[in-house]
C-alpha cells in the first residue's frame, strides 16, 4: 500500500512567497517521511473559499520537480478543458525531465462549470467533455511515444507534431484518469490509463468499481493488473481516536465522523493503519490523502506512522 499526500496548494497566507515555501516544505517533509507521492489539483481559484490564494497547478508541479528528489508528483486531476492536449503533452514531457522521471499525469473531463465560464473556457455538456477527453488521452500517448503525430479528431487536430524530449519514463509517462462514471469514464480507464482515481467511496462502492473496471479490461483484451487503483480521501489524525473525532465534530468539514470512518481516514495511527489494511484488501494500491492541518508537522508525522507501522 502506497500513501500519497495532497499538498496545501491554497492558503489564507498574506504573502504569496510564504505560501509557496510552506507548500514546498510540506512536499519535502512528505518525501523525508516516506510518502510515495505528492499531488495538486487543477483549478484557477479556490472552489469553496474564493478569497484564498491558489497556485496554478502545472507551474507548481514544475517547481516541485526541482524542490524534491525522490517523491513522485501528480495531479488529481488536470482539467482537460484548460489546455490543448498537444501542449499538455509537451509540458508533461518537460516536467518528466525536470523531475528525472517522477511525474504522474492525472487528467479528467472537468466538472466546475462556473469556473470555466469565469476564465473564458468553454464548458460543453458531459458527453461532449468525455469525447474530448478520449481524443486528448490519445494525443498525449501518441506524442509521448511516436516520432511524428498525425491525428484528425472531431475536437482536436495534430498535423505532423514532433515532441522532443518525449519523456524520461518508458514506455511513457504514467497516465491516470480520474472519475467515477461507470458507462464511459471507466471504459476510458480500461482502454487508455495506467491508473484510475476515485474519491470518497466506501469499501463496497470501491469493490464494485474495481469489478466493473476488470470487466471492461477483459472486453478490451487488457490485463487489469496493468491499472493501479488509487483513491482520494480526507484524513484527520490525532494521538487518540477521541481527539480525532473531536476535530471533525468541531470543524467545518463536509463529512461527519461516521462518514469519515466509512469514506476517509479518521483516528489514531493504529486505527488509520487498520483502515489502510482494509483498503488494501479491497484492491486499493495507493491512497492520496487530503490531510487536516497538513501544514503542521504533527498530523503529517502521525500519518507517516500509520502507514509505516
Amino acid at each position: 500500500m502506497k500513501v500519497g499526500l495532497f499538498l496545501p496548494q491554497e492558503s489564507h497566507a498574506r504573502e504569496a512567497i510564504e505560501a509557496y515555501e510552506t507548500m514546498t516544505r510540506v512536499a519535502q517533509e512528505a518525501e523525508a517521511l516516506g510518502f510515495s507521492s505528492v499531488w495538486l489539483f487543477d483549478h484557477m481559484n479556490s472552489i469553496y473559499q474564493p478569497d484564498k490564494l491558489l497556485f496554478e497547478c502545472w507551474m507548481s508541479v514544475a517547481a516541485l520537480a526541482r524542490d524534491t528528489r525522490r517523491v513522485r508528483i501528480g495531479q488529481v486531476v488536470t482539467c482537460n478543458g484548460f489546455r490543448n492536449p498537444a501542449l499538455l503533452a509537451k509540458m508533461a514531457s518537460t516536467v518528466d525531465v525536470l523531475s528525472h522521471g517522477r511525474l504522474e499525469v492525472g487528467i479528467g473531463a472537468g466538472w466546475h462549470e462556473q469556473e470555466c465560464h469565469a476564465y473564458g473556457f468553454p464548458f460543453p455538456d458531459t458527453p461532449t467533455r468525455l469525447r474530448q477527453l478520449r481524443e486528448a488521452v490519445t494525443i498525449l500517448k501518441a506524442l509521448w511515444t511516436q516520432e511524428h503525430v498525425h491525428f484528425e479528431g472531431r475536437y482536436y487536430r495534430v498535423q505532423g507534431a514532433i515532441n522532443q524530449p518525449k519523456r524520461v519514463q518508458h514506455p511513457h509517462i504514467p497516465l491516470l484518469i480520474g472519475g467515477k462514471g461507470e458507462q464511459i469514464t471507466l471504459r476510458l480507464v480500461a482502454r487508455y490509463a495506467n491508473a484510475c482515481n476515485f474519491t470518497h467511496l466506501s469499501l463496497e462502492e470501491l469493490q464494485h468499481k474495481f469489478s466493473l473496471l476488470e470487466q471492461y479490461c477483459e472486453e478490451y483484451g487488457r490485463d487489469p493488473g496493468e491499472i493501479r487503483h488509487t483513491i482520494f480521501v480526507n484524513g484527520v489524525l490525532a494521538a487518540t481516536d477521541e481527539q480525532a473525532h473531536a476535530i471533525v465534530t468541531g470543524g467545518p468539514g463536509k463529512f461527519s465522523p461516521e462518514e469519515m470512518r466509512v469514506r476517509g481516514l479518521l483516528g489514531s495511527p493504529m486505527t488509520v493503519r487498520q483502515r489502510l489494511n482494509k483498503l488494501e484488501q479491497a484492491g486499493v494500491d495507493e491512497v492520496i490523502v487530503s490531510l487536516h492541518s497538513v501544514t503542521k508537522r504533527e498530523p503529517l508525522r502521525l500519518l507517516a506512522e500509520a502507514f509505516a507501522a
